[in-house]
């Protein structure tokens, strides 16, 4: 049985993994955060290469009634996956699999989270990058240590932690 951090860490990886694909993330959610804008033009199926409708195989019969904008991310999508080496194609289907076993209720954290984040500015977020790259580097026994604080930890001594994690940052 996996711990209750890995699971969340899991969920956050697999959640940046989909956004950045555009494969989990459904057009209607995303639609509602984006500013009105004129509505996407259809993909055209003869349009895409071969490797491109190799990869799309499977919405071939179905594309001329896909709505436009999920055929525009789907072809992003593939477009990326095609750009990509033949190891990071091995990690993003190790990612998605991870992703494809959350439960729905972790796939909408995971989405939250991944919200949040990205309305973060740059500084932020590569503040938390690093504290990531941070929390990688150490042991497992030292992840699950420092989680288990964070847990037990009533919601003065968090917020006193983050102060002190903040004023390092500045200082």
């Amino acid at each position: 049985m996996s711990e209750p951090g890995v699971v969340k860490r899991r969920a956050v990886l697999a959640a940046l993994f989909a956004a950045s694909l555009h494969f989990a993330v459904p057009g209607r959610a995303r639609a509602q955060d984006a500013p009105a804008a004129e509505a996407p033009a259809p993909v055209e199926w003869r349009s895409l290469s071969a490797d491109e409708q190799k990869v799309l195989n499977k919405f071939g019969d179905r594309w001329d009634k896909l709505p436009a904008e999920q055929q525009q991310r789907l072809v992003k999508g593939t477009r990326r996956w095609l750009s990509m080496s033949p190891e990071q194609r091995e990690r993003a289907q190790q990612r998605y699999s991870r992703w494809q076993q959350l439960s729905p209720e972790q796939k909408d954290l995971a989405r939250q989270r991944w919200h949040r984040y990205r309305e973060l500015t740059p500084e932020q977020q590569q503040r938390v990058r690093e504290g990531y790259r941070h929390f990688k580097k150490l042991t497992p026994e030292e992840r699950r240590r420092l989680r288990e604080r964070w847990q037990n930890a009533t919601p003065e001594e968090r917020q006193r932690w983050l102060e002190r994690r903040r004023q390092r940052q500045r200082g």
